[in-house]
């Protein structure tokens, strides 16, 4: 039997891909910063929670990710630690970082140092490229990031690669554009825009505020994202891949899709708030694909209107998720 290490289980992509890996009869174990109850509310929502060994483990300290590798000695080591949200990283810079790039050097540093090296998976960030001339990025575009989020996204990505080249270790990154699911949580502009749809579709009187609304996204279906990463660890050489749908979308485009699940205008009910405009924004972000088509037998089957159709429904049924949708 297999066994994998997921740091930042309780987040969307830690709980399916916990799930993922559990239908394929792996050992998962995963770990969260105090391992309470209310840590694991993904996990319960997926119906996996008493499957899952839950560990305590800080990733930015050196000795608690230390004590959690050694043991349990893992074959994987998936990365999904760290501050996730572009827009906190302008307000807290300093934990960002730290969450980010100190967790995933532990995290390489421990992997390296097994009596059998693991292999790890990072989470790196579209987000890195920045604004691309031309637009698409692949996995040979220049990172220009823009945000503390990208900064420590795109240091973190480098660590991972000097580790593969310096230390022969099995380290590969997926360079992840946005994908949602009805696990993310409202903080996140994509859930928000569903849940002010479904609860004005239910006679709120609210007024949904939204910065700007012209950015382009390529968004994903994350379900199928967990698919890529654990693909990524099977082959037979570590590399890493743009993991992305090609296509980018609006804002608007977002925000009209979702009140049209409800049969409503969203121009009606939403109104741009110039405090929400982030310091430093990309204009549009999105991701060539083509690599991890070739090498990973990896598409995305979902694009940014099947993701909202999604959303909506599990919003409408109260937050139960599809899991027919899931792989």
């Amino acid at each position: 039997m297999k066994r994998a290490l997921i740091a930042g289980i309780s987040g969307q992509d830690g709980a399916y891909l916990a799930r993922l890996l559990l239908d394929k009869g792996y050992e998962v174990i995963g770990t969260s910063r105090d391992a309470q109850p209310s840590r694991i509310a993904n996990l319960r929502k997926l119906g996996i929670h008493e499957r899952i060994r839950l560990e305590p483990m800080s990733p930015a300290d050196s000795r608690s990710v230390f004590a959690v590798v050694r043991q349990w000695a893992p074959h994987e080591i998936y990365n999904l630690t760290g501050q996730s949200s572009v827009a906190l990283s302008f307000e807290r810079p300093v934990e960002t970082f730290d969450s980010i790039v100190n967790a995933t050097v532990n995290l390489l540093e421990a992997a390296r140092l097994l009596a059998q090296p693991a292999r790890l998976f990072n989470a790196s960030s579209g987000e890195c490229f920045g604004d691309v001339p031309g637009g698409i990025a692949n996995e040979t575009t220049a990172f220009r990031p823009r945000s503390p989020y990208a900064a420590a996204k795109a240091a973190a990505h480098w660590m991972a690669v000097a580790y593969r080249r310096s230390y022969s270790l099995f380290a590969c990154s997926g360079i992840l554009f946005s994908h949602e699911s009805p696990l993310r949580p409202e903080q996140f502009v994509t859930r928000k825009i569903v849940s002010a749809a479904c609860r004005i579709a239910h006679g709120s009187k609210e007024k949904l505020r939204l910065g700007d609304v012209s950015i382009r996204r390529d968004w994903g279906w994350a379900p199928e994202y967990v698919v890529a990463m654990w693909q990524t660890l099977q082959r037979e050489k570590p590399d890493d891949f743009v993991i992305a749908t090609g296509h980018s979308h609006s804002l608007e485009e977002f925000a009209a899709a979702a009140f049209d699940a409800v049969r409503l205008n969203w121009r009606d009910h939403v109104i741009q708030d110039e405090a929400l405009i982030r310091p430093a924004d990309l204009r549009e972000s999105y991701g060539n694909p083509a690599k991890a088509a070739k090498e990973l037998g990896w598409v995305a089957r979902h694009d940014m209107y099947d993701v909202v159709r999604m959303m909506s429904d599990a919003e409408a049924n109260n937050g139960q998720i599809a899991l027919q949708n899931a792989p």
